[in-house]
């Protein structure tokens, strides 16, 4: 479904602080974006923050990856001002991974020293940055609550000691926007559907259930073209029997509607 433009609708759905940024960049590609927030951000706090912020200041910690820019965010709210300098200080002589160029970009904003980036920006690309270089050494992950745990279990196999730490949450939401864009949905009036954590398909799903739409929020999304930010979120659309028609290399949200793109034009 196009709009009156001719330019290609496209619903997304990433928690609000995502989307003025992510409306400029859909419309530079000509896409008409439909902006409404699925899930929402909230910090959580975890038993096992103070152990975390300790060990990078003793310097008993190798590495510290960063796995979105929101983990940096809410890590670093999370620190006593008195005490944000030293782990700073303390994480720049420590090895920082960054997952992507937008988690880099907040770490340097924040004055952090990255060690290295992937070459392909997911968790198998940090697998295969990692593996050989990690037996034996202690990384640290702070990260959503949500995060996929294939990342952990996969250092874990590589002989890596590993810390994940919980800073943040996603929480579903369903008020009145959520439920007009499940209405849009069933109405055809969106061509494709950005996908970008496992949280915002259930929260999508979920909302769809409870509205009374299981069977016709498949088929519309299925004669959509439905995309995902990685492998991990595929799986859960696929377990609501969602075909995935595109799943970007790279986990950045301009690689996704890149692909969409061609994806249309293909």
């Amino acid at each position: 479904m196009t709009s009156q433009r001719n330019r290609p609708v496209i619903a997304i759905m990433r928690p609000e602080r995502y989307l003025e940024e992510s409306a400029k960049l859909a419309e530079d590609m000509g896409f008409e974006p439909i902006l409404v927030p699925m899930v929402q951000l909230i910090e959580k706090e975890s038993e096992y923050f103070d152990g975390f912020v300790t060990r990078v200041i003793d310097g008993s910690s190798d590495y510290v990856i960063f796995t979105s820019a929101n983990g940096i965010i809410f890590t670093l709210n999370q620190i006593e001002l008195s005490q944000k300098k030293r782990f700073i200080n303390a994480l720049n002589s420590t090895k920082v991974i960054a997952i992507g160029p937008n988690t880099k970009k907040e770490l340097e904003v924040n004055g952090i020293k990255i060690h290295s980036i992937p070459d392909v920006y997911s968790t198998h690309g940090l697998l295969d940055h990692l593996c050989n270089k990690v037996s034996g050494k202690n990384i640290e992950i702070p990260r959503s609550s949500y995060g996929a745990p294939e990342l952990v279990t996969g250092l874990k196999s590589c002989g890596a000691n590993v810390h994940e730490i919980h800073v943040y949450t996603l929480q579903m939401l369903e008020g009145e926007k959520q439920k007009q864009l499940i209405n849009s949905a069933i109405r055809g009036e969106i061509s494709a559907f950005a996908f970008t954590s496992s949280m915002m398909v259930h929260s999508f799903f979920k909302l769809s259930e409870k509205m009374g739409h299981n069977e016709t929020i498949v088929d519309a999304l299925n004669n959509s073209i439905v995309a995902s930010i990685g492998a991990p979120t595929a799986k859960t659309l696929e377990s609501y029997n969602i075909v995935v028609d595109v799943i970007p290399e790279n986990y950045v949200y301009r690689e996704i509607l890149i692909k969409i793109k061609q994806y249309i034009g293909s």
